[in-house]
């Protein structure tokens, strides 16, 4: 049990050695010499875990789609607008996150990256509760939840944009706060944007509430 725990270790070091070169320098620029001084662990362990640095890369993608599931709210509007919150919450403190969202945005032609999966997984998300939402009545009547999908998932990657080359995303919950304020407010139902909770801590408290609901499948946070 212990060495499966050290092997655990070992294989998050990297990772998130991994994830802080793509996000700091990129794809192309990364290298695994360099994510093997960064992570602090023996050539043999790294390529014990990873055998190249597309694997290290697909597989920070894939950790980047792996926000957890918000609690439940009676507004399922609430429940998309904290996916936003949360990942805009955890990204400022979670290295493989922004890492995900670097390498995500980033167009290489020559690469063999599937970077369409954190858009997807999210945008097929917020279609599921955006619909519930629009047969709960808390849309605006116009309004069509695929069409919204794509922008909140689009205009939450343009944000995080701004946010990153602005101040290197230290205003990231801030501004993101700030989108789904605008959002929201044009196109939630009358009487529902009053209910809807969307203050500068809301990510922090989603993430307590899951810490507090499911601590043994929570995403592992930086030390």
């Amino acid at each position: 049990m212990a060495q499966q725990e050290r092997a655990l270790r070992t294989r998050r070091a990297i990772l998130t050695a991994a994830a802080e070169i793509f996000d700091d320098f990129g794809y192309e620029a990364a290298t695994m010499s360099e994510i093997l001084r960064r992570a602090g662990v023996t050539k043999g362990a790294l390529y014990f875990h990873f055998t190249s640095k597309e694997q290290l890369a697909s597989e920070v993608l894939h950790e980047n789609a792996q926000v957890p599931a918000v609690p439940p709210q009676r507004l399922k509007l609430q429940e998309a607008a904290d996916r936003g919150l949360l990942l805009a919450y955890l990204m400022v403190r979670d290295p493989v996150l922004r890492g995900g969202v670097r390498l995500a945005l980033e167009y290489v032609g020559q690469d063999k990256l599937d970077r369409s999966v954190p858009f997807q997984d999210w945008a097929e998300e917020s279609l599921r509760l955006l619909e519930l939402a629009k047969s709960a009545g808390e849309l605006q009547p116009h309004i069509d939840p695929g069409e919204l999908a794509e922008v909140f998932v689009g205009a939450f990657a343009g944000t995080q944009l701004m946010s990153h080359a602005l101040s290197g995303r230290a205003d990231l919950n801030e501004r993101v706060v700030a989108l789904y304020r605008v959002l929201l407010a044009g196109i939630a139902a009358p009487g529902v944007m009053a209910e809807l909770d969307v203050t500068g801590d809301r990510g922090a408290r989603v993430e307590k509430a899951i810490r507090a609901l499911r601590p043994a499948v929570a995403r592992p946070q930086p030390v």
